[in-house]
């Protein structure tokens, strides 16, 4: 069985094609990284513009020489993201569906990164903890089955990769700030400043990045000149007491759940500092640690088509609109 899947919830236009015997047999990106730069985030009516231009030849790239014919279900993006772009997303599988008459399969954007990475055959039993965070989540979540999921701990204010996005604007790097903050850090003194990790201590799961964020703020203007020297300096500080909060968490409740495995998940898991403290936790704690590529943990359509695979028993020819902004993990 063949599954298209489509992701469009922010900025990348994305599609691919999961074979359940081959598996990923198509797959075409593209990025509007360049599109919104000059904003310093993205712009929703710009996104939703670029993907109605782009989504149809991102469509064919993926395909190459498979025919449209061959498959057999369409899983696309429902939730949660930019309203704009899910539609343009969802506007696009219908619209195949309706063509093709294939059934749909309209799926949860954090689900997808649950699952991602299971798409190069790796295996982890149920259930098992998952670190999602990205550029809008900042999450803890309890995974006991495919769809059976139990938010453990979640941000309270900013999701992690927006405060690496916030400090790197504060430090005049591009956008997004993740890779910035990551690449200069590998020159900077981690101990340099000595900024605090919100909530470390708390006996919950839940997450805190504004206090850590309006921290480097007063950094910032504590300084009459910022060299390159300081700017290393400030993002490598930032990113360890950012870095090490996730990683106390997760170890918290791992103890606390008895849980055997960890999945990384979620743009900021293309971290190398954060991937190499996970994956020391596999010896530490006696667990298994999976993560997707580096590819597949920002968004990605590999991830949809292939949780479209999963959820094969919840397609449908029903045409009925599913977009939404907001879909937390766990309800229909």
């Amino acid at each position: 069985m063949i599954t298209l899947g489509i992701e469009t919830s922010c900025d990348e236009t994305a599609i691919a094609l999961y074979d359940s015997n081959k598996g990923l047999i198509g797959e075409a990106v593209f990025s509007q990284i360049d599109l919104h730069a000059e904003y310093g985030g993205v712009i929703p009516e710009l996104a939703s513009r670029d993907h109605c231009q782009k989504i149809n030849q991102i469509f064919k790239k993926a395909l190459g020489a498979i025919s449209p014919n061959s498959i057999d279900q369409i899983a696309y993006t429902a939730g949660p993201g930019l309203l704009g772009a899910l539609l343009i997303g969802e506007n696009f599988a219908q619209g195949l569906s309706v063509a093709l008459n294939r059934p749909l399969i309209p799926v949860n954007h954090l689900e997808g990164h649950l699952m991602a990475p299971f798409l190069s055959g790796d295996k982890l039993d149920f259930p098992f903890l998952t670190l999602l965070v990205s550029g809008g989540h900042s999450l803890i979540v309890d995974v006991r089955g495919l769809g059976d999921y139990e938010i453990l701990g979640q941000s309270r204010d900013d999701a992690v990769g927006e405060a690496f996005d916030k400090v790197a604007k504060l430090l005049g790097l591009g956008y997004p700030g993740g890779p910035e903050i990551e690449r200069i850090a590998k020159t900077g003194d981690s101990a340099k400043f000595q900024f605090p990790q919100p909530m470390q201590n708390s006996q919950n799961y839940d997450f805190s990045f504004s206090g850590l964020k309006t921290a480097v703020l007063y950094a910032v203007q504590d300084l009459d000149t910022i060299t390159k020297e300081v700017q290393a300096d400030i993002a490598a500080s930032f990113q360890y007491a950012a870095i090490e909060v996730l990683v106390k968490k997760i170890t918290k409740a791992i103890k606390d759940t008895g849980r055997q495995g960890i999945v990384l998940a979620g743009g900021v898991a293309a971290n190398g500092l954060l991937r190499k403290k996970i994956s020391s936790l596999q010896q530490e704690l006696n667990i298994t640690v999976l993560y997707p590529p580096i590819a597949h943990c920002t968004d990605n359509a590999a991830m949809i088509a292939y949780l479209g695979n999963l959820k094969a028993n919840h397609a449908s020819l029903e045409l009925t609109s599913h977009a939404r902004a907001r879909w937390p993990l766990g309800t229909e």
